[in-house]
């Protein structure tokens, strides 16, 4: 692994958020992570990249605590955390954004925004109606609220997931998300659409209250306008990271490569060559 230390911020000296050391993961007999090292710092505006089926969604998930690691050690603000997320609470909330935005067909935007106070607090249905909106507002959908996620666009439906992972309970910080995870947010989405994706990912970082991200992507443009810290995985391992200031002057290979799109270099390249 090549790391650039010279330009990394004062965040880097902090302790960590989230700290994940030394993480395997296999589904059958396909080794996808193989002692994978990463941190999150509090303020982060991480970008984990990669060439696709090198782990990056494996590795959210694991930091999320939908997945375990078969090896290796999760620790949440210096508490190690064993099992999944069910298993025993996390000292900090972390909210997730699903690439295909995973709303549920059956609920309006105003429930499924809404869905996780529903289930979780005691706060009546017209405040947390009161609470969808300011949220909607806050991603660019107000009035939206009784519409299905059928009747929306793929942007629409991504900012309405948007909406839901930072929605919070004034009442009890614990209900608060500390740090959000973007998972592939721009996929499948036209340039246009991308960049309102990307603008939002900054405009959250900075109004939403939770400051601290980290989004798996591997577009050019979303590495660029979302990312200040980079990690490079590949073959299972954390083959790179600095900041973005490091990867546009790396001379590291694998980075070199992935950047220029090129078929030749040390990332293999499937069916190349027939």
């Amino acid at each position: 692994m090549t790391e650039n230390s010279t330009s990394l911020s004062a965040a880097e000296f902090s302790q960590p958020l989230i700290e994940l050391r030394g993480i395997y993961k296999s589904f059958g007999g396909k080794v996808v992570l193989e002692g994978a090292d990463l941190a999150i710092y509090p303020g982060d505006a991480l970008a984990i990249i990669g060439p696709s089926g090198t782990g990056k969604s494996t590795i959210l998930r694991i930091i999320a605590g939908l997945l375990a690691p078969d090896a290796g050690e999760v620790y949440i603000k210096g508490q190690r955390r064993r099992g999944l997320i069910d298993d025993a609470s996390d000292p900090i909330r972390m909210s997730m954004v699903f690439q295909q935005a995973a709303l549920f067909d059956s609920l309006s935007v105003e429930e499924n925004v809404g869905f996780f106070l529903y289930q979780n607090s005691k706060l009546p249905r017209r405040q947390i109606r009161e609470l969808v909106a300011e949220k909607l507002e806050l991603v660019g959908l107000p009035g939206t609220g009784d519409l299905y996620p059928a009747e929306l666009s793929g942007g629409m439906r991504k900012r309405v997931s948007f909406a839901r992972a930072i929605l919070d309970n004034p009442y009890d910080q614990a209900d608060n998300p500390q740090i959000l995870l973007y998972d592939e947010p721009t996929a499948g989405l036209d340039p246009i659409a991308s960049t309102v994706i990307e603008d939002l990912i900054g405009e959250l970082q900075r109004t939403s209250g939770c400051s601290t991200y980290a989004v798996v992507t591997h577009q050019d443009t979303t590495i660029r306008r979302t990312a200040k810290r980079l990690v490079f995985l590949y073959q299972g391992k954390v083959r790179w990271q600095g900041t973005l200031t490091d990867m546009q002057m790396t001379d590291d290979p694998y980075m070199r490569q992935f950047l220029s799109g090129q078929v030749d270099g040390p990332i293999e390249v499937l069916g190349h060559g027939f």
